[in-house]
C-alpha cells in the first residue's frame, strides 16, 4: 500500500486505532481505508467531519492511500467559518462518521460514509505518489482573518514522524493515549498517523478525562499526548488521586504541545509522579520544529532543540539572526526544512509574505539558552511587551505568577502607556474568588523572580481566560 505506512502494506494483526469499544488491527484498516479509497478516488479533494471517532481516522487514511488531500473539518466552527473553508477549499464530497448529521454548509456536498469495520476484498495496491503532491489542507485559527488553508506535503509529513521517531525513541511497540481534537496538527497527525507509521497503536478517549488517562496508562499505553489545559486538570486532580500517580509513573512518554505548559504544572506533575512532562514546539505551516529529546534533559519552560532535518534561527526587528545562546536575547523564530508546508491556498500573497529567503516566519518570539535549548515567550503580535525601553516576553511573566499560591490562571498582555510606552497588564483567575490576592502583591512577586521592570502594572480579575479547542489562550478576547 503507501509507503506512508508499512504496517498497513504488511497487513500487520497488531491494535492500530480504538475508539472506546470500536478497534482495528492495521490489516483491519487497511481493508477499511482501503475499501474507502475506492469510493473515493476520482475526487479533488475531500472534506472530512473531522469528529473524534474511528470514522474520521478511517476516512484520513483513505484520502492518503488514494493520493487525494483531506481537508479535516472542526466540527465545532461556526456556519461563516464553515462556509469559507468549504467555499475556500472546493472539495468534491465530505466522508463523515456514519449516523453523524452534518451542518447546511456540508450537506449540501456528496456524502460518503467512513465505514469503520472491514469488509468485502482487500483494495489495492495503491500506488506511491510523489513527496511534494498535496496530504491534507488545515486551516488556521483565523487570528487575524479569515482561516487560511496550509497545504501539507506527504513529504512533510513523513518528515516531522521521522524526526519524531528518533527524538522520542518511538517504536511499533509504543501504545499511545490521547483525546485531542482531529481536525488539526496535535491529535491528527502527531497522534492518529504517528502511530500508524511507527507500526503502533493509538487509542482515542473522545473526551479527555483523568479516569481514562489512568485506565488506559495502566493497561499497556505507554505514552500520553495532551495540551496544557489537560495537565493542568491532571496536576490538580493527582493530590487526591494516587492511581492517577502511579499509572503517570509507568508512561515512557509524557508530551504537551500545543501551547507552553506553565512551569508550575510541570512541576506539580513531577513531584506526584517522579516523571516530567517534555514539550515539543510546532504550527500548523511548519508542523514539528524542535522537542525535548527522550535521551536528554527534560528541562521545564523550553521546547527543547531543533529536530532532525529543521533549521532554526532567531532574528532581530531588522531581520539580522540573533547570534547570542545567552539565555536573555529574544527574537523571532524562522524555520526551514523538509516539514513546511507548501502554500496557503488560493493566497499567493500570503505565503509570499510568510516567507524570507526560503525561512518561514513563525511569529513566535524566543530566547536560546547556552547548549542550544529553546524557550518561547510568546507571540510577536501578542506577547512581546515593549515597555519602557525593555523587550519583554509575556510567557516568563505569566509562569512566575502561577507560581504564587493564589492564582489559578494567569494571562499577561500589554497595552499603551503614555510614559512606558507599553504598560504590563496581568489577567488573572484568583485560586480563592473571594480572596484574590492584591495586585500590589502579584507585582512585588514577579519583580522579586525576574526584575522591577517586568511587573504588572495592572491587574485583572476573571473568572475564566478565554481559550480555543486546543486550549489556547485568546488573548485578542481579552481587549475586545
Amino acid at each position: 500500500m503507501s509507503p506512508l505506512f508499512p504496517a498497513l502494506a504488511a497487513r500487520a494483526a497488531r491494535p492500530a486505532l480504538r475508539f472506546g469499544d470500536r478497534t482495528l488491527t492495521h490489516a483491519e484498516l487497511a481493508d477499511a481505508a482501503g475499501a474507502l479509497a475506492v469510493r473515493i478516488s476520482g475526487a479533488r479533494r475531500i472534506a472530512v467531519w473531522a469528529t473524534p471517532t474511528l470514522g474520521t481516522a478511517v476516512g484520513v487514511v483513505a484520502a492518503l492511500l488514494a493520493g487525494i488531500p483531506a481537508v479535516p473539518v472542526n466540527p465545532r466552527s461556526g456556519e461563516r467559518e464553515l462556509a469559507h473553508i468549504v467555499n475556500d477549499s472546493a472539495p468534491s464530497l465530505v466522508v463523515a462518521e456514519p449516523g453523524v448529521v452534518l451542518p447546511p454548509a456540508l450537506a449540501v456536498l456528496d456524502r460518503v460514509d467512513a465505514i469503520g469495520a472491514p469488509g468485502g476484498a482487500p483494495a489495492g495496491p495503491f500506488p506511491e505518489h510523489a513527496p511534494e503532491s498535496p496530504a491534507l489542507i488545515v486551516y488556521t485559527s483565523g487570528t487575524t482573518g479569515p482561516p487560511k488553508g496550509a497545504v501539507l506535503p506527504r513529504r512533510a509529513l513523513t518528515a516531522t514522524l521521522d524526526a519524531l521517531e528518533d527524538a522520542w525513541q518511538w517504536t511499533a511497540d509504543d501504545v499511545l493515549v490521547q483525546a485531542l481534537p482531529l481536525f488539526h496538527v496535535h491529535g491528527l497527525i502527531l497522534g492518529i498517523l504517528g502511530p500508524l507509521r511507527r507500526g503502533g497503536s493509538v487509542r482515542h478517549l473522545g473526551r479527555f478525562d483523568t479516569e481514562g488517562v489512568t485506565r488506559e496508562l495502566s493497561s499497556g499505553a505507554t505514552m500520553l499526548f495532551g495540551v496544557p489545559t489537560m495537565y493542568h486538570r491532571i496536576a490538580e486532580a493527582l493530590p487526591g488521586d494516587p492511581a492517577l500517580a502511579k499509572a503517570l509513573s509507568g508512561a515512557r512518554l509524557l508530551v504537551s504541545g500545543s501551547a507552553a505548559l506553565p512551569v508550575h504544572d510541570h512541576q506539580r506533575i513531577t513531584a506526584a509522579t517522579g516523571r516530567r512532562v517534555i514539550e515539543r514546539y510546532g504550527m500548523t505551516e511548519t508542523l514539528m520544529n524542535t522537542s525535548v529529546r527522550a535521551d536528554g534533559e527534560p528541562r521545564a519552560g523550553t521546547v527543547g532543540v531543533p529536530l532532525r532535518g529543521v533549521e532554526l534561527r532567531l532574528v532581530d526587528e531588522s531581520g539580522d539572526p540573533v547570534e547570542a545562546y545567552d539565555g536573555e536575547t529574544v527574537g523571532e523564530i524562522q524555520v526551514r526544512g523538509p516539514n513546511l508546508f507548501t502554500e496557503y491556498l488560493n493566497r499567493p500573497d500570503a505565503t509570499r509574505e510568510a516567507f524570507v529567503d526560503g525561512w518561514f516566519r513563525t511569529g513566535d518570539m524566543a530566547i536560546r539558552d547556552p547548549d542550544g535549548y529553546v524557550r518561547i515567550v510568546g507571540r510577536k503580535a501578542t506577547d512581546l511587551i515593549k515597555s519602557g525601553g525593555y523587550k519583554i516576553g509575556a510567557g516568563e511573566i505569566e509562569n512566575v505568577l502561577l507560581e504564587h499560591p493564589g492564582v489559578r490562571e494567569a494571562a499577561v498582555t500589554g497595552e499603551p502607556d503614555a510614559d512606558l510606552g507599553e504598560r504590563i497588564v496581568a489577567w488573572i483567575v484568583p485560586a480563592r474568588a473571594e480572596a484574590p490576592p492584591s495586585a500590589e502583591e502579584l507585582a512585588d512577586h514577579v519583580a522579586a523572580q525576574l526584575a522591577v521592570h517586568k511587573r504588572p502594572r495592572t491587574v485583572r480579575y476573571l473568572d475564566a481566560l478565554p481559550r480555543n479547542d486546543m486550549g489556547k489562550i485568546m488573548k485578542r478576547a481579552l481587549h475586545g
